[in-house]
């Protein structure tokens, strides 16, 4: 047996999500990496002495029965996901594989070291379990439904058998605002495009331009406050230093994941020793234009020249280099188009997370969303079309639907009346452009009413993650309150 950690969250409240929140971040959890976290779960259940059911994609159900005398209230389904974004600073030797989170604490404030800390959607599942073992709540039968790789396209809802499970209330604790009640969400899409490219070998100095400083963030919850989109600037980059001097491109990659707006990019670029010093001008004249261009909300834009190597590498040919610059240029980016419904509700948007130039291939890989079906759909086809012209393929992974807005909802307006009752006040009730899973229960489970909430969290899917602990303890609060409210109901 190892040593036991010591634990950086003793003592805060509630202890026991606090606790449970500690013990996931110690087992690593990214998406696409969850067997040991949903193993985790099944565990937790047998300890407890609940019936559970864990499926292929690593989902888990843990059931817990009514506590006495609320026996005849309706079944309410908690759900959260399991897996996170996993994102690092630099330098950093974390190993997401392997590697726990290194937690700290500054004043109201969860954080860890140079990593995300996986508040969205740890904390969630902390909340369940603290539920489902304890001895001191009124409570209706629960089903405890943990899902996995969200963040990479609700695979593991998508793949959920809705058949599982008997409720007809969920309460999806997967957001980041206190004080505001989600009622939807927009639909979206993962699209994939690959476009074949041709490289011949070039003489010259090897030069590494990187685009870096940006603010990124959610796609969904923050594609709307105008930051820059590094794959897109890199773009842009290319094109008007083709107007200045000669180069090949030998590399390009930024981003790493879909749903994140991306914060770096980086190209290697062949060019001719004497030129050097165009370069670093044209990159210091980018600099300050975009600075100004997004003054106010990507400040930190930096565009840096290093010179890494020199001699023969395999760049791409002119013609597929026009064609990555062209599909760079022309790509959709950002905000669509604003809902004509819902003040301030960004309909429709698109953001190009993540770009990568292979050996024989540039892969792009763009998050779509929209609350709209067929805007969704136009907006694919758009892609579609562009890479499609351009000689490549066009494939959609992570579809799902909007969660639409139920007019009747006895859920919200308990919510509500409960929010209002703890706080002196009113929450907000609002629609959302990320997507959220219960777009997906919605579909499988007829009849549904769900609301979403949560704590207070700032930059998620971002390393400057944060998770405030006076929130955490409120929400709980809040939480407890509905669900003792809904135990009195019957059936």
């Amino acid at each position: 047996m190892g040593e036991e950690k010591m634990s950086v969250l003793a003592g805060l409240r509630p202890e026991r999500v606090f606790y449970y929140f500690e013990e996931l971040c110690r087992i690593p959890h990214g998406s696409g990496n969850t067997k040991e976290v949903s193993d985790y779960l099944v565990q937790f259940a047998r300890d407890h002495e609940l019936s559970w059911y864990q499926d292929a994609s690593n989902n888990v159900i843990i059931r817990r029965p009514a506590s006495k005398g609320c026996e005849l209230a309706p079944t309410v389904i908690l759900q959260g996901h399991c897996d996170m974004v996993c994102e690092k600073k630099p330098g950093s030797s974390h190993d997401f594989t392997k590697d726990g989170l290194e937690l700290h604490i500054d004043g109201d404030e969860i954080y860890a070291r140079d990593t995300t800390l996986g508040g969205d959607d740890g904390i969630a599942v902390a909340y369940m379990l603290a539920v489902l073992e304890s001895d001191d709540l009124q409570l209706p039968a629960i089903e405890a439904l943990i899902t996995t790789d969200e963040e990479i396209g609700l695979l593991g809802a998508a793949a959920l058998n809705g058949n599982e499970l008997k409720g007809r209330t969920l309460l999806n604790m997967d957001s980041e605002e206190e004080g505001i009640l989600t009622v939807s969400c927009a639909g979206g899409m993962t699209a994939m495009m690959d476009l074949p490219v041709r490289r011949s070998e070039v003489m010259g100095e090897q030069m590494e331009v990187t685009i870096s400083g940006l603010a990124g963030g959610h796609s969904g919850t923050e594609i709307h406050k105008n930051r820059a989109n590094s794959n897109i600037l890199a773009g842009r980059f290319l094109y008007e230093l083709a107007g200045k001097m000669d180069y090949a491109l030998i590399e390009l990659e930024g981003g790493l994941k879909d749903n994140a707006i991306p914060r770096t990019t980086r190209m290697l670029l062949a060019i001719d020793g004497g030129e050097k010093e165009i370069l670093k001008e044209e990159a210091s004249r980018f600099t300050e234009n975009l600075r100004r261009e997004y003054s106010g909300t990507d400040d930190g834009i930096t565009v840096t020249v290093e010179k890494t190597g020199e001699g023969a590498a395999p760049a791409l040919h002119p013609v597929s280099l026009q064609k990555t610059v062209f599909f760079l240029m022309n790509l959709p980016n950002g905000v669509q188009k604003m809902s004509g419904q819902i003040p301030g509700l960004v309909e429709t948007s698109l953001n190009l997370g993540i770009l990568k130039l292979e050996p024989d291939h540039l892969h792009a890989c763009a998050s779509v969303r929209s609350s709209v079906g067929s805007a969704k759909e136009a907006l694919s086809d758009k892609l579609e079309y562009l890479i499609g012209f351009l000689g490549g393929e066009f494939h959609v992974e992570g579809a799902y639907p909007a969660w639409e807005y139920k007019e009747d909802s006895a859920l919200r307006d308990l919510m509500v009346a409960e929010y209002e009752a703890m706080y002196g006040q009113k929450p907000a009730v609002e629609a959302i452009h990320a997507g959220l899973e219960c777009g997906l229960f919605y579909e499988k489970l007829s009849g549904l009413d769900c609301v979403s909430f949560g704590p207070n969290m700032k930059a998620i899917h971002t390393t400057e993650e944060r998770l405030s602990i006076s929130s955490v303890e409120r929400t709980y609060q809040y939480l407890c309150r509905v669900l003792e409210q809904l135990s009195k109901r019957q059936a």
